[in-house]
């Protein structure tokens, strides 16, 4: 807010001086005195840095001392297991899909303890490679027998899965990357966790995130940075990057992360898996804290990861039972609608491939036009849709929605903290004063409009009326979006996602690029990727001709972010209405389903 950048400017020229003669007008102050005063002020805050940053860094090492103890107890249990367990094939394990293997696990021609060892042995494999866990939890070996003695099994009685950092579970930490947040643990699972734990699924680790969650890509200065598993020079996406590196790895067949701008999709589409974005709240979000809670501008969900979308299908039909309904209330008790998604019946489908604001490169606006192609052989319906005014959404709904406070919430955090150098590029631009933001924008607004308007929005909104104004205005947005939809009378959605996979350090340079997955959040429509098919050497040659949207040093990054991407997967983003996942997901597995069988004539 300008006034307070404005105030804070001035309390920053307000010298020792000043302070001195305020308290003591009368008297007239030795200018020896003074320099002492001086000098002595500087030494005393320089040594509380000095102290602050040692107690900073042994917070570090402790974390990481029990994060290695851990990892070490689940290596080997698995080991212990393997040596009493010598006939048991892992391999043959990890290799079946989720639903075949839930199936097997109910009818008991495998044990619940034979597939934990496996998942944890591989998981144990992948995070020595890429970095992926942040924590072990050892409880998953107790929650294993209490899982045997019951009577009911549920529908993903035995199977493993990975949850993101900040998915609380009892007794463990939920740090978003803040060293801050390194002494306080959970007192209670999640509402999630305890609707896992309910239909039979056992949480055996948490994964890593980046500091803040508020960027895409994966590191942090507690645990690090997470690989990318396809290609360790590039990054696994985020903010549910650890659930991205881990689930592409093997080393889990089922993940749960949150997206607040894309931060489950975008980790699908640089690791070739299929995510899920619901609608706010059809998933219960309780007992999930972020590092700035009380945004409304900008829905967060909480969603699966998965190797295909028969899994992702089974997830939501196992979460959304009545225990859930009883444990939150706020979460509409809207059971899984089968019919729709078993629906056969042709679609009608808007599709475009930019949105105005970031022209992804050729590769993911190829795949749009070949998923396009496919979807009308199929029989479906294919309108050509625009979204509207995304350059708009992206500074006044969304920047100024998570920035509503100018970044001074998020700044303060860091300020106890040692920023990760792969945040240090947004930090640095929340940190100019609101006043300098403002003329910097006025600067360059005429060879670079896409930054003075960024700039502009992180000043955030100026006082509680004019956050009512903007959440005012969001709701407006979304009528809008909805009247443009039913115009076209459309079922669902086929557009780009962000992809492909970045090469590190990337994302905290890129925030703006992100405008595929935001425009979801801010209207608070389920949203999912499917990998449906690879970058090729044509697509890393027709990219060097890629001048993007502007032509502007955001464009030329973006290119440079995704060279050298040969081989890496490749997805697409399906779209339904609000409280609609049945009907996402049914767009989702025609659009699998279809990519799986063109890949297969071509290997013919």
């Amino acid at each position: 807010m300008q006034h307070q950048s404005g105030y804070r400017m001035q309390q920053e020229a307000f010298t020792v001086h000043d302070w001195l003669k305020w308290l003591w007008p009368e008297t007239e102050i030795d200018p020896c005195v003074l320099l002492a005063l001086t000098c002595g002020s500087a030494a005393a805050f320089l040594a509380y840095k000095c102290v602050s940053q040692k107690r900073i860094k042994k917070q570090i090492q402790d974390a990481q001392k029990k994060r290695h103890l851990g990892l070490e107890k689940m290596e080997k249990a698995t080991q212990k297991f393997k040596q009493q367990n010598p006939s048991e094939q892992a391999a043959n394990i990890l290799s079946l899909p989720l639903v075949e293997l839930a199936e097997k696990l109910r009818e008991e021609s495998l044990s619940p303890e034979s597939v934990l060892y496996a998942y944890m042995g591989k998981a144990f494999t992948v995070n020595q490679e890429v970095n992926c866990v942040r924590h072990f939890i050892p409880e998953c070996e107790q929650h294993l027998q209490k899982l045997k003695m019951q009577t009911k099994k549920g529908l993903l009685y035995g199977i493993p899965v990975s949850i993101k950092d900040h998915i609380g579970y009892k007794d463990h930490l939920s740090t978003c990357g803040f060293v801050a947040s390194l002494d306080v643990l959970e007192e209670e699972d999640s509402v999630l966790v305890k609707v896992l734990k309910r239909q039979g699924a056992n949480p055996f680790v948490i994964t890593n995130v980046p500091q803040s969650l508020m960027t895409y890509g994966c590191s942090n200065s507690i645990f690090g940075q997470t690989l990318n598993p396809l290609n360790h020079r590039k990054g696994p996406g985020g903010s549910s990057g650890g659930e991205g590196a881990l689930i592409a790895g093997g080393g889990s067949i089922l993940g749960f992360g949150t997206d607040t701008g894309g931060s489950i999709r975008l980790p699908s589409s640089f690791c070739g898996l299929c995510g899920l974005k619901p609608t706010g709240d059809r998933l219960s979000n309780i007992g999930i804290r972020g590092p700035v809670d009380g945004i409304l501008s900008v829905t967060t969900s909480v969603g699966p990861l998965a190797r295909d979308v028969d899994s992702l299908v089974l997830c939501m039909k196992a979460l959304l039972c009545d225990y859930m309904f009883q444990l939150d209330p706020l979460v509409p008790p809207m059971p899984f609608n089968e019919e729709v998604y078993m629906s056969t019946a042709p679609l009608r489908i808007g599709y475009y491939d930019t949105d105005g604001y970031f022209l992804l490169p050729p590769c993911m606006r190829r795949a749009v036009y070949e998923t396009r192609e496919l979807l009308q052989e199929a029989g479906h319906t294919l309108v050509h849709f625009t979204p509207p005014s995304v350059p708009y959404v992206m500074n006044e709904l969304f920047i100024k929605g998570i920035f509503a406070d100018g970044g001074s919430t998020l700044l303060a955090l860091l300020g106890k903290d040692i920023v990760d150098p792969s945040l240090k590029p947004q930090v640095n631009f929340l940190r100019i004063p609101n006043l300098i933001k403002k003329s910097l924008a006025k600067i360059i607004k005429p060879w670079f409009p896409r930054l003075a308007n960024q700039l502009n929005a992180l000043c955030g909104v100026r006082s509680v009326k004019s956050l009512w104004e903007q959440h005012d205005k969001v709701k407006a947005y979304r009528k809008k979006f909805v009247d443009e939809w039913r115009r076209c009378k459309l079922d669902v959605i086929l557009c780009p996602v962000l992809g492909p996979a970045f090469t590190l350090r990337y994302p905290g340079k890129l925030l703006a690029a992100v405008s595929s997955t935001m425009l979801y959040n801010v209207l608070n429509f389920p949203a999912g990727v499917v990998p449906v098919t690879t970058v090729t050497e044509d697509d890393e040659e027709v990219l060097q001709q890629y001048q993007g949207q502007y032509g502007d040093p955001w464009d030329k990054k973006l290119k440079k972010a995704v060279e050298g991407a040969v081989g890496l997967p490749v997805a697409v983003q399906c779209v339904a209405l609000p409280w609609q996942e049945e009907l996402c997901l049914r767009l989702m597995k025609e659009v699998e389903t279809l990519s799986c069988k063109r890949r297969e004539k071509k290997a013919l």
